[in-house]
């Protein structure tokens, strides 16, 4: 197991988590059950792989800040929140 697919969590974490049922090991699971042979049918491959370019920009520091306070991947945030407001504009755009 890599590190990309393990996750640190506290004692309290980890009791919620067995609460909720989330702790359960893929040896002891319940099979899946068989999906119908039309499942894949109407599916679409969807790409959301952009291409990013590295920016140097200035932002107010209670802005960035905000974002900062929510955790890890703040700058993705930002990312989404400037994407959001891009197609919410190019849509009013004729």
């Amino acid at each position: 197991m890599t590190g990309k697919n393990m996750k640190r969590g506290s004692l309290s974490d980890l009791r919620e988590m067995k609460q909720r049922g989330e702790t359960q090991s893929s040896v002891n699971a319940e099979p899946a059950p068989e999906l119908a042979k039309n499942f894949w049918d109407d599916a679409v491959l969807v790409n959301h792989t952009r291409t990013k370019e590295p920016v140097s920009m200035r932002v107010d520091s209670d802005v960035l800040e905000f974002f900062k306070s929510q955790g890890k991947g703040h700058l993705t945030r930002m990312n989404a929140v400037l994407r959001s407001y891009v197609e919410a504009h190019r849509s009013k755009t004729p």
